[in-house]
């Protein structure tokens, strides 16, 4: 249950964690890009994979998505070799708290709290209403791998980005800001940030439990912006390590904590855009003739460079389910293959091998009021900030 017996919010729900960051490190070849990103550029993994060479590095604790179908039980073993090697050797230092993360790039200057979660009071599922929340519908049958990888993991390293609704700023304005624990350019066009570390923690905590983010009927602390799938395979393997535990084991396990950063919706340098989808077929007129969606809105279909405007919907999270379903009837018909596609020059590039839609964003303004009043958005419906805007891997959190 996410209420206690007089409807307030349990106070364990965010969590002061001991983070993991390098002790000596070259931080430029240390931090890398989510994993679920570029998964149609190999060129651009091939860039990181030799940035990083020999090198301490987070590319070496992560599985990049492009490559889940290369050898993965190789990687996998791989990965978690390479946790142990760097836990045991002095890699890591600990630090208490939570950190301030000023994240700068062409959007702005985005500001977050990377914090810890307790993941007995997330769920996935739509029906539970959970004090944080997942906000796109979570595809069943891509949590195995990332359970997988997960398993036998002994860190987490996250991507995970919450978001919560301040419009006062408040949260902000309380945290006082200690020790400067980062600051270097990021590799792959992906800006500057900057970690300091947060000396009033608590403080930050009680601010973020007053928030109004909740109608009378529901309360909501969180809504998870990137990396739902992530949080997803954190919870599953949770609810598995649990049941081997005792009660007090329960209570204080490192599992039962999921690391993230929290960033404020309406952040001026937080962006919501769209996520594309690309069909690989040799029948792209075929796709684009048989569209059946109506609505006064439009979307562009891309085949081979040319744009074709088709309606759509103005209603964008009814469109985008439409539009899926679509997609999915004319692969199962005629084969092909789909892809989400952030960013309309990567989209475009694709299209001489198919064909893409341009989709529309949702506006942040209403992204609460859609979760609370509706539930999860169709998959796949937004994405915050281009793909090298996304949260790079700084930190680490032990989950064993």
């Amino acid at each position: 249950m996410s209420f206690t017996k007089d409807n307030t919010i349990p106070q364990n729900a965010i969590c002061v964690p001991d983070v993991l960051l390098p002790a000596h490190a070259d931080m430029y070849a240390w931090a890398v890009n989510a994993c679920d990103q570029f998964t149609g550029d190999i060129s651009y993994w091939r860039e990181v994979e030799n940035l990083t060479a020999g090198k301490l590095s987070t590319y070496h604790l992560i599985f990049p998505e492009i490559y889940l179908k290369d050898r993965p039980e190789e990687r996998i073993k791989e990965i978690n070799a390479a946790m142990y090697d760097y836990l045991n050797g002095g890699v890591f230092k600990e630090v208490h708290g939570f950190i301030l993360v000023e994240r700068s790039t062409p959007s702005g200057t985005r500001t977050g709290i990377v914090l810890a979660i307790d993941l007995e009071e997330y769920s996935f599922v739509q029906a539970d209403r959970a004090l944080i929340r997942s906000t796109e519908a979570t595809i069943l049958d891509r949590l195995p791998p990332r359970v997988k990888i997960r398993e036998n993991a002994p860190l987490e390293l996250p991507h995970i980005m919450l978001l919560y609704a301040d419009k006062e700023g408040s949260v902000l304005s309380c945290a006082e800001r200690g020790e400067v624990l980062y600051d270097f350019d990021l590799n792959m066009g992906g800006g500057h940030v900057k970690g300091t570390l947060i000396s009033n923690a608590e403080e930050v905590k009680r601010v973020f439990y007053g928030l109004p983010c909740c109608t009378a009927e529901d309360k909501m602390l969180f809504a998870v912006g990137d990396g739902n799938h992530s949080l997803a395979a954190a919870k599953l393997c949770w609810e598995k390590i649990k049941d081997t535990l005792t009660e007090d084991e329960r209570k204080t396990h490192p599992a039962r904590y999921a690391l993230c950063e929290a960033v404020n919706i309406f952040d001026g340098a937080l962006g919501f855009y769209p996520i594309h989808r690309f069909i690989k077929t040799d029948r792209p007129q075929q796709f684009i003739s048989g569209w059946n969606l109506e609505g006064n809105g439009h979307v562009a279909a891309v085949a081979n460079g040319t744009k074709t405007e088709l309606p759509f919907p103005e209603n964008v999270p009814a469109g985008i389910a439409l539009c899926d379903r679509y997609i999915s009837s004319f692969t199962e018909k005629f084969g092909g293959e789909a892809d989400y596609i952030h960013g309309e020059a990567e989209l475009i590039s694709l299209t001489a091998e198919g064909v893409g839609i341009l989709l529309p964003s949702i506006k942040k303004e209403d992204f609460f009021s859609l979760i609370l009043s509706g539930g999860n958005l169709p998959k796949k419906t937004f994405s915050m900030g281009e793909g090298n805007e996304k949260r790079y891997y700084i930190e680490a959190k032990r989950i064993k």
